[in-house]
């Protein structure tokens, strides 16, 4: 909750395992820490509208009293945030008014209030504060938001738009997995499927990205795709286009997912009827605390609910991977498409990431000094 002057009130928290009283009036140390971090990618990454070699991140380090907790921000350059914005909201937020117990509906709420938009950074305070908050109470976060380990689903690995040779060599990486995701919307859709399909006949998801802009072109594509053994369809037509993709949703014999079309809680309400299913972000829910509204409102839909990633480390895609068992799909493959991620990668068997029974995120591989200066 936020502190609350003048308050006297104990509470009980488990911290190690160990019992120990508390008093909330009592203002503890926040110690805020950030490293501007270039994620760089094995190979360029395209999608229908532009293609890139890395990503820039912000990494995040919270110290409340003597826990710490961990949190990234991808800053992918079409959803508008950079180093600069990241910096400068990071000086709005006073850290005093952040207290254990996290009231994480009332500290989004304070973080929207200090500036519209810039989802990812808020996303990594959000995840910090998750981390820590896993760390007093001795669980693992997907313990505390009841996802069930053994409910995880297998992840994909992303094959973004490339020539035929491109691809095999990047189908070569993407051995461990069980699914394959494939970035579509250019003129050679049927050859990108085609190339893939000569090497492996794994289940295919598909990322149009707002690619398509004929419905009945789009959906002559669908029935081809469903043929070719494709299990789902995000982001067919432009985000703004509700008719269209509605359109679409009622003949498709796939299921179509809203993913630029859904941000935030707030959007869902649109959607309900124009897609069967949204792409769950962190970067774009502002963190897990909101990603997990937005998979328990699709539930309530009767919508289905892929979780993914921007181009992560292993510290937010933890964090997602702790809600994944809550979804029907996985797409959380930012630590194996990228060569230079700081902390160590997840532990994954059969195409599904195993969570460890660690408070917080669980994170591993952390080092000295990868935090270099201090905000407050």
């Amino acid at each position: 909750m936020f502190f609350m002057a003048g308050v006297v009130c104990v509470k009980q928290i488990y911290f190690k395992g160990f019992l120990l009283p508390h008093l909330i009036s009592r203002r503890l140390i926040m110690k805020i820490s950030c490293k501007q971090f270039e994620l760089e990618l094995k190979h360029p990454f395209s999608i229908s509208k532009f293609t890139r070699t890395s990503t820039p991140l912000m990494l995040l380090k919270i110290q409340h009293d003597d826990v710490i907790g961990y949190g990234e921000a991808s800053m992918v350059p079409y959803m508008g945030e950079s180093y600069e914005s990241a910096n400068a909201f990071l000086q709005l937020v006073d850290w005093d008014k952040i207290q254990s117990p996290f009231n994480f509906q009332e500290i989004i709420a304070y973080l929207d209030g200090l500036a519209p938009g810039q989802p990812a950074i808020k996303a990594a305070i959000d995840i910090a504060l998750n981390d820590i908050n896993g760390k007093i109470l001795n669980k693992p976060c997907f313990e505390i938001y009841g996802a069930e380990p053994s409910k995880m689903p297998v992840t994909s690995y992303t094959i973004g738009i490339d020539t035929p040779e491109v691809i095999r060599e990047k189908l070569k990486d993407a051995e461990a997995f069980k699914v394959i995701k494939v970035k579509l919307g250019r003129d050679n859709d049927k050859e990108i499927i085609e190339t893939i399909r000569s090497m492996t006949n794994v289940p295919l998801y598909v990322d149009a990205n707002q690619g398509w802009a004929d419905k009945i072109k789009a959906i002559d594509l669908i029935y081809w795709l469903h043929n070719q053994g494709v299990v789902l369809i995000e982001q067919p037509m432009d985000k703004n286009n509700l008719d269209g993709n509605a359109w679409l949703t009622e003949r498709s014999p796939i299921p179509l997912l809203a993913d630029e079309a859904v941000q935030r809680l707030a959007d869902m309400d649109k959607l309900k009827g124009a897609y069967h299913g949204i792409n769950v972000k962190l970067m774009k829910s502002c963190g897990m605390y909101e990603g997990h509204q937005m998979i328990l409102k699709a539930r309530s839909f009767g919508m289905k609910v892929l979780i993914g990633c921007m181009s992560e480390t292993s510290c937010a895609t933890l964090a997602a991977a702790a809600l994944a068992p809550l979804c029907n799909w996985a797409d959380l493959d930012g630590p194996w498409l990228t060569k230079n991620n700081p902390f160590a990668n997840p532990q994954f068997e059969n195409g599904k990431y195993i969570l460890k029974d660690l408070p917080g995120l669980g994170l591993e591989g952390v080092t000295e000094g990868l935090f270099p200066y201090t905000i407050s």
